[in-house]
């Protein structure tokens, strides 16, 4: 407003062009106050709240997806399928007329996975909870899976200590320990192969935490490069601010 005030009092000492571009510059001014203030007072709790609900959202959207039947057996995209040290067994049994018992490994597996999966909520929720401002301004102007990225440091070797006792229970419950037992058994009682002693529940316990913070991810693209996946007003305020960057 001074702006306009002092350039009222010059408006007779100046010329046409002069005042244009002093008129220009005070327009720029206020323009530019005006969206500092704005950023600045959607920089701090709105960013912290938005990313957790962005995260919060992952969570409820796409990570819950795995802890149902076939939430991981039938999503190729984080499909367990025999540890690579195994896939040689995997072609030996299906060339020997296995492929039944095969498939009832694989499918062992991603049960096992799924039945961890559900563990990971508390887990979750307490990091989103702990998260900083700082952390918030920082994932919000970061790479496309920065989000995903401080969960993973922030709660991956808790998941671990959560998942692994719940896959190697899950294995038991149905049934994947004695598949496995078999499927080694008669592999190893094969002429002319290497023997193998593989530990699955640890291979199964990384596959979950590697599947769950894919789909994370999946999530914080959606919400980051599609609009409509902004489902609140404060999503849509909060990450449009990363779309100016």
């Amino acid at each position: 407003m001074k702006k306009y005030l002092l350039l009222a009092l010059l408006v007779p000492f100046l010329g046409n062009a002069q005042l244009k571009k002093l008129v220009k510059k005070a327009k720029k001014t206020v323009a530019t106050a005006t969206t500092t203030s704005s950023s600045s007072a959607t920089s701090s709790l709105d960013i912290s709240a938005a990313l957790k609900e962005a995260l919060n959202n992952g969570i409820t959207k796409e990570v819950s997806k795995l802890t149902a039947t076939d939430g991981f057996y039938k999503n190729e995209a984080v499909k367990i399928l025999m540890p690579e040290e195994l896939q040689r067994v995997d072609k030996t049994l299906r060339a020997m007329g296995m492929s039944s018992l095969a498939d009832e490994g694989v499918k062992s597996l991603n049960r096992a996975a799924e039945s961890a999966v559900k563990e990971a909520t508390p887990i979750f929720v307490a990091s989103i909870k702990n998260m900083r401002i700082t952390d918030a301004k920082n994932i919000l102007m970061g790479s496309d899976n920065a989000a995903t990225t401080y969960l993973q440091s922030s709660t991956s070797t808790a998941l671990y200590a959560k998942f692994n006792p719940v896959v190697k229970e899950s294995i038991g419950q149905v049934g994947a320990d004695q598949i496995w037992t078999t499927i080694i058994t008669k592999y190893n009682a094969l002429p002319l192969v290497s023997k193998v002693n593989p530990d699955i529940v640890d291979y199964v316990t990384n596959k979950a935490l590697d599947g769950v913070f894919k789909m994370i991810a999946v999530e914080e693209k959606d919400i980051r490069g599609n609009l409509s996946a902004r489902t609140s007003n404060l999503l849509k305020s909060v990450f449009a601010l990363q779309d100016k960057k």
